[in-house]
């Protein structure tokens, strides 16, 4: 006989939160979902996202003469280029292909990439570390249609172009945005900040650098073969390399790695796609014939965090070049532990700070990093006579940019002590991109931009209580300003518009 209290529980505390956690994790196993996590959110622009995976041959180099000591294979030999673009699609557009997952498979190669990190790489711990990743965001997709069509695609014809030049056909450009992610990381990891901006009228190329500073990467090649690339420690490699030297063979890897995406668009940009495509081994562009004449090449923007911040502003040094054509620049949290930061920068940049990053004291060659990093905009603005921002998002940690604090938002609050709302925290950094973005189109200070220096040392504020009272209430919120040109435009030119170029309407 069936006890009547176990058909009629108790509605205790423990029994209703065993009820909600059972429901929980059945719902999780049931629909293929990560346990704690969150979907990541739909993008907030005006344009539908598209999103195209290329993986594409180069020209075989080695960026350095170390070899794996136990294959002796080169550590730093660039064979394949493989980047995400982040683009405005059209209309409603749906695609035929799943979305991609935020974690690529095999997800235990970023397993075991990240035990490689932690210096426990074995089988036992590993499998952990697999279990580990998919509870946290194992089936997590990217909220961009896969590999559908650019947004004002006209569908060309055989004949058309040869009786219609490109030029006549009106179709927008779009200012193009190359994006260098930080170590451990992978191109995956700012799917949301790329993603917004694809919404708002840009096309990211976001990098996968195979530079031996993310956690896991397979190099596909057009014969079929494959190799895993992971984290590289120096003590794998002969000659056994000190860290600052390691630091620059992985910084010269990571600027041919940027120079070969800039080549692939160009070749995309000047009608090429067709050909790209059947050589793409992630299977992807079909439609990249019809981007031809779609990219402002005069709008190229380089753009970075953490490491590949101090790798963008790497590949800036020695001003514009045709592999390097970067009109200018947007610096996230400049790395701390990635070797020096070139202070030979000659286009309108701008530096943004988390709170953490500022506010956490770090000495840097012997300075402290905030100096450091704000000296270098002042000498661009000081010395170059060029624009420049040096800024502090208030509330965020080094990760907020990343999809991370979405995906997770309890967890990364907790452990990074983070305080602004994680959906505003990317935002912010969304926003300013834009003002810097819509800056070089015509030459109008917007935003952020707009303002004069606020804080010229973290937490310093010499405003007067009636500039804080003048200042827009969400400028005020989220931002220390540390660095900016004066609203009275001192430098000669410096307010005006580039007029070759801002012929050219406000993109739309």
């Amino acid at each position: 006989m069936i006890s009547p209290g176990v058909l009629r529980p108790r509605w205790t505390i423990r029994y209703v939160l065993s009820a909600v956690a059972l429901s929980y994790f059945a719902i999780c196993l049931l629909f293929d979902m990560p346990f704690f996590s969150s979907p990541l959110p739909q993008y907030t622009g005006e344009y539908n996202v598209g999103t195209i995976d290329i993986e594409v041959p180069v020209e075989k180099r080695n960026l350095s003469s170390a070899v794996f000591k136990d294959t002796g294979k080169p550590a730093f030999e660039l064979e394949t280029v493989l980047f995400s673009l982040f683009y405005p699609a059209t209309k409603d557009a749906q695609s035929s292909k799943p979305n991609h997952l935020w974690f690529p498979k095999p997800i235990a190669l970023q397993a075991e990439g990240y035990a490689r990190l932690a210096g426990i790489n074995n089988f036992f711990t590993n499998s952990l570390f697999t279990v580990g990743l998919w509870t946290l965001a194992g089936s997590t997709s990217i909220p961009a249609e896969p590999d559908v069509l650019m947004h004002g695609t006209v569908k060309t014809y055989q004949n058309y172009e040869a009786e219609h030049p490109i030029d006549d056909y009106g179709l927008p450009e779009f200012p193009v945005i190359v994006f260098s992610h930080g170590f451990a990381s992978s191109r995956t990891d700012y799917s949301q900040y790329c993603g917004e901006l694809a919404s708002r009228g840009y096309v990211v190329a976001a990098i996968e650098h195979r530079d031996g500073s993310g956690p896991g990467s397979v190099v596909k090649r057009s014969d079929g073969s494959s190799t895993n690339r992971f984290l590289i420690n120096a003590n794998e490699l002969d000659p056994t390399p000190a860290t600052p030297e390691l630091k620059v063979w992985q910084l010269a890897f990571r600027q041919a790695e940027i120079e070969e995406t800039v080549r692939v668009l160009r070749q995309i940009n000047d009608g090429i796609g067709n050909d790209l495509f059947n050589v793409n081994t992630r299977k992807e562009g079909k439609d990249l014939a019809e981007w031809r004449g779609r990219l402002n090449f005069e709008r190229v923007v380089i753009g970075g965090h953490s490491y590949g911040a101090t790798g963008a502003m790497q590949v800036l040094k020695g001003g514009h070049t045709y592999e390097r054509p970067f009109v200018g620049a947007v610096i996230l949290d400049p790395g701390k532990s990635s070797g020096p930061l070139n202070d030979d920068i000659r286009v309108p940049t701008l530096i943004i700070h988390s709170d953490s990053w500022s506010k956490k004291h770090s000495i840097f060659y012997g300075r402290p990093h905030f100096d450091v990093v704000r000296d270098i905009a002042r000498k661009i603005l000081d010395e170059n006579k060029i624009f420049a921002w040096f800024v502090t998002s208030k509330g965020t940690t080094h990760p907020s940019v990343t999809d991370a604090p979405l995906i997770e938002p309890l967890l990364l609050s907790w452990t990074t002590g983070s305080t602004i709302d994680v959906k505003e925290g990317i935002y912010q950094y969304v926003k300013a991109t834009v003002d810097l973005m819509e800056y070089l189109n015509d030459g109008h200070r917007r935003g952020i931009l707009s303002e004069e220096v606020t804080h010229p040392e973290y937490d310093n504020d010499i405003r007067n209580e009636e500039r804080k009272a003048s200042m827009p209430k969400d400028i005020d919120k989220y931002w220390q300003i540390h660095v900016a040109p004066s609203t009275g435009c001192a430098f000669p030119g410096l307010c005006g518009v580039d007029h070759d170029h801002a012929a050219r309407p406000p993109f739309k």
